[in-house]
Parts: C-alpha cells; structure tokens; sequence
C-alpha cells in the first residue's frame, strides 16, 4: 500500500473566522506498534508545560488518553504514543490541547510513515498484540484504529473456489494443539456452527472451509458467518482478522469473489470478506439479495 501520502486539506479544518489556526500531524509507525506524532505548527502557536496530545475513544464511555506534546526542532511539535501504552479496540479521535486556553482541536493528517506495519511480524511469544494504524475520517480528520488482542490469529493469503475457500494464517500468543480447528459461526439468534479441520505447522496454520456446510443451513436473504479459530480441544475461541499491515479498513480494499453453490433448493453464493473491524467472515447470499 502507498504509506507516504498527504490528503488534501479539509473542510472541516479550524482556521477561519478568527479560530485558532489548523495543525497538522505527520505520523510515523514502528515495529513495535508505537506512533509518532510530528506537529507543524503554524509561528504564532505557543505551548505551555501542560500542552498535550489527546485522544479520544469514539463512543459513548469517551475514554481519554494525553501524551505530552513538546517542541520538536524549529517550529516542531511532538507526541510519542509507545506500544507499551494500552489502547482500548474501536476508533480514537486525535486532538491537540496546546494549553493556550483553546478547547483541544481535531488534527489534520500529513505525512503517514506505516511502512514498518507492512508485513509486520510481533515476536512469536507476545501475550497480547496491540495494533494501531492511523487514518482520514470522512470528514478530513485524523483519527486511529486500534486493536488490543491477545491471542491473535493473523489471516494471511485466501484462495476460493467453487467448493470453499482455503485461508494460511498465524497465530500470535500461542499455539496449535491436538483438537484445534476452525469453527465458522452464524450470527442468526441460535443459528448452527460448521467446522473445519486446522493443519499447523508451529504457530502457522491453514485450514480448508467447503462451502456446502453453510450453504446447507442458509434460511433466506443474505447471512453472515463469523470465522474463529480454537488452538486446541477446551481452548477460548480466537477471531480470525487481518491487522498486521497499514491498512485500517480492510472491507473495501480486500475482494474475495462469491461462487454459486446449490443449497435449499436455490443457487446461493458463498465468498469471504473482511468485517468493519478487520475480522474475516464468510457471506451466504440468496439469488435476491444485491448486497
């Protein structure tokens, strides 16, 4: 993915009718999961020991996080988020309190350095991955994904075909044991669960879903079907996801085709897909359905 690129301003931007004026952030990714924040910040903008950058967990709990925001060379603002600092999973709004007296205000994106998330690889033996991967909000702001999980199980490459579809895959946190499998889950209230058998090889994984088992439990219109991986017989459920690259919303940059496949007396068609939170799910549509 292009992890180098500068959005144009946003309409949304302070800096008019006499408000303080926009600032803009450069982001810079490391290995370890921890982001930098570069201010520009514009010559009239002072700081005082209290300057902060704050972030926001969009919702209803509202949960705060401040870093300290100090000088960074000529003109230069500041912030260290270090991957050892817990980020809730969901999407944080970023602010600037400059302690001037202003209400902290929305940052613009600038430059976003992600490629050490590209292929990223957390040591094998890691407790709990935390994954943050800045993005462009709709409105032009800059905000973050987050994700804080632990087991993780990381999909990989996908292959489908007209019998299923076949997933590689790495779990982070631990490690496939006898009785591990797949389990696709349906989310209709008390609906069924089909399972398929996981070949490892350490902590790398593959598994083969036939599409014939959801197909065969499909009620009508289009149902989705939640994708968990169990490391061993008796063990907590992973979700299967995708986070360990710079790309924060997979759905509309990752297309599986869907394959007809006889169920019910109808031709529905099955085909993976990435959910609004990056976990991979299957989609069992009928003949009328468009989505």
């Amino acid at each position: 993915m292009n992890t180098s690129t500068r959005p144009p301003a946003a309409g949304s931007a302070e800096g008019t009718g006499g408000a303080p004026p926009a600032l803009t952030a450069d982001c810079i990714a490391d290995s370890a999961g921890g982001l930098t924040f570069d201010l520009a910040a514009p010559p009239d903008v002072r700081t005082t020991w209290s300057a902060a950058l704050v972030l926001r967990l969009r919702g209803a709990d509202a949960e705060e996080v401040r870093l300290p925001l100090g000088p960074n060379g000529e003109g230069g603002l500041r912030a260290v988020l270090p991957s050892t600092v817990a980020l809730a999973e969901g999407r944080w709004q970023v602010y600037a309190d400059l302690g001037d007296g202003h209400a902290p205000r929305r940052l613009l994106p600038g430059l976003n350095d992600l490629r050490s998330l590209v292929d990223r690889r957390p040591l094998a033996g890691i407790g709990r991955l935390g994954v943050r991967i800045p993005y462009t909000t709709k409105l032009g702001n800059l905000a973050l994904r987050s994700w804080l999980r632990g087991p993780h199980a990381e999909a990989g490459d996908i292959l489908v075909d007209r019998a299923g579809m076949t997933a590689e895959g790495r779990l982070y946190g631990a490690l496939p044991g006898p009785g591990a499998h797949v389990e696709a889950r349906s989310r209709r209230a008390g609906g069924p669960t089909v399972t398929a058998p996981l070949t490892a090889d350490g902590a790398c994984f593959s598994f083969t879903l036939p599409y014939e088992g959801p197909a065969g439990h499909w009620r009508g219109g289009s149902e989705p079907w939640d994708l968990w991986l169990v490391p061993a017989e008796g063990a907590p459920p992973v979700r299967i996801g995708r986070l360990l690259d710079d790309v924060a919303d997979k759905k509309q940059v990752f297309s599986y085709p869907a394959m007809p496949v006889p169920a019910a007396g109808a031709e529905v068609r099955v085909g993976p897909y990435y959910t609004l939170d990056n976990d991979l799910s299957l989609r069992v549509a009928g003949p009328e359905t468009t989505d």
